[in-house]
């Protein structure tokens, strides 16, 4: 089975159920992604102080990785916490949930926290303050700690910071790694598109988006986009949210349906879409089982509050995977 680095914030989620009022009293575009400073981070915290909160460590490439460990996969993460407590609640997390933690520590700067908005239809906004995890500098990262790893994904919102994204796809490519890419919210592609087409085009096997980040990215409908993007990839999926997803190699290309499910919470859906797709991926399945088993861990996930899943959920996804591989084994046999 082969192994997958991730890089990406370390942010730890703070989980709160709003309403749409809520929501327009910050002036937060719904179902996007905001960067805050340390000052609105108080703000917003202060705001809704008196509501339920959830605290889980998340981070897209962090969901990510972590679902490729929990089907039983090998991972490991890079990313950049604060010398303080919530940085020691996320390396213990990584550790319990078997993801090989490659930290570094900012002395100077607060562990990064992402406030996730979650309105009644189950759409998530984010106010994300980043801290330690945007002190993380290109100058971090070598080429050891990519090797022995076949597969690097990394997150869009790393974006804000150019050099360190493309050092990081120059490296895992002279490991020899597939690159894999989330293009993470449609604001980040909108503000970032030239750039990330660039990088695309020059590094990147595996590209995930949704449908508001493929149009972003494109201008096209779904199957239009992901026919696109294709083009200028290896493996492309653009997800569609109830109505599935598309995932398309060269000329083919499959629409797999969404699971029936009762939608409480979107966050971490995409996440764990992807690390179901790279899991399966990494053991050898074709792309049409890759994107199946990404959308039972999706669809899994938005049935409850933040990204993480109980044992017997787990368990069930691991049954599923386990059967696709008797599967695999028997036609292969014959």
């Amino acid at each position: 089975m082969k192994k997958v680095l991730g890089l990406g914030n370390a942010l730890t989620d703070v989980l709160i159920q709003v309403s749409e009022d809520d929501l327009r009293e910050l002036g937060l575009p719904k179902g996007s992604m905001n960067l805050i400073s340390m000052e609105q981070n108080e703000q917003i915290q202060f705001r809704f102080a008196s509501f339920r909160k959830k605290l889980v460590a998340g981070g897209s490439a962090s969901n990510t990785v972590t679902t490729i460990t929990q089907l039983g996969g090998k991972a490991a993460f890079i990313g950049k916490i604060g010398n303080d407590e919530i940085g020691d609640f996320y390396r213990e997390d990584l550790v319990k949930n078997g993801v090989s933690p490659m930290l570094l520590t900012s002395q100077d700067k607060m562990s990064g926290c992402c406030i996730v908005l979650i309105t009644p239809d189950g759409e998530r906004t984010f106010a994300t303050y980043l801290g330690a995890a945007a002190d993380m500098r290109a100058e971090d990262l070598n080429k050891e700690a990519f090797i022995g790893y076949d597969i690097f994904h990394l997150e869009g919102y790393l974006v804000q910071d150019h050099k360190m994204i493309e050092r990081a796809m120059q490296l895992a490519k002279q490991a020899g790694c597939t690159v894999s890419l989330d293009l993470a919210s449609y604001n980040v592609v909108s503000e970032n598109h030239e750039f990330l087409k660039g990088l695309i085009h020059k590094y990147v096997d595996i590209v995930f988006a949704n449908e508001d980040e493929s149009f972003a990215y494109t201008g096209l409908n779904p199957e239009e986009s992901v026919a696109q993007i294709a083009k200028e990839c290896d493996i492309a999926i653009v997800k569609v949210g109830k109505r599935g997803s598309y995932v398309q190699q060269d000329d083919t290309v499959f629409h797999i349906g969404a699971i029936t499910t009762s939608c409480t919470d979107s966050t971490g859906a995409g996440d764990l879409y992807a690390g179901g797709f790279l899991h399966a991926l990494s053991d050898g399945f074709d792309i049409r089982r890759c994107g199946e088993i990404g959308t039972i861990a999706a669809g899994r996930v938005v049935e409850i509050i933040g990204t993480k899943l109980n044992e017997a959920t787990w368990d069930e996804i691991r049954r599923i995977c386990a059967m696709y591989r008797g599967f695999m084994l028997r036609y292969l046999q014959n």
